[in-house]
């Protein structure tokens, strides 16, 4: 079985982030979504991950081949005790090359075995990202087509909307 794992704080996840995963399924028998749990940025997560572990849960939850988890520490060495012979990464812009170059880099350094899988984004997600859709729904903006319906109605509840 072929596993890839699809690392990310997902808070909150986005239909971009919906759109590369089912994609990375296509070319994987099983794509574990890892919940980043960073504790350096709890102040400014908007979910705890808890609530973005079940978030993607429903979200995912009519698509086979999926899994979510919690990740703590370097995701490349939690996708090697999981198994997975990949890390899926999406890119929007250039922008992001960059920095996933960098990470790419730090990543084969730590565990060779473990490839980089990247994978654009539709030209009209290119600009979305979690803190464009945090921002955008705290000033009012209508995200409904941008975020899952359950994040949507977690996001309103959680910000009393």
């Amino acid at each position: 079985m072929r596993i890839a794992c699809y690392p990310g704080s997902f808070d909150p996840l986005t239909v971009g982030h919906v759109d590369v995963a089912l994609r990375a399924r296509r070319i994987f028998d099983k794509v574990i979504i890892l919940i980043a749990d960073n504790p350096k940025k709890a102040s400014s997560y908007l979910f705890t991950a808890e609530e973005r572990k079940t978030l993607a849960e429903e979200t995912f939850r009519d698509h086979d081949g999926f899994e979510v988890q919690i990740s703590r520490g370097l995701v490349v060495k939690k996708a090697k005790e999981l198994g997975a012979i990949a890390l899926i990464r999406g890119l929007r812009a250039v922008t992001d090359y960059e920095a996933e170059y960098q990470l790419h880099e730090v990543n084969e350094y730590i565990e060779p075995s473990i490839d980089m899988v990247y994978l654009m984004s539709h030209r009209v997600q290119a600009f979305v990202s979690s803190s464009n859709i945090k921002e955008m729904f705290l000033e009012g903006a209508d995200i409904t087509g941008l975020v899952p319906d359950p994040v949507y109605k977690a996001m309103q509840k959680k910000l009393k909307r």
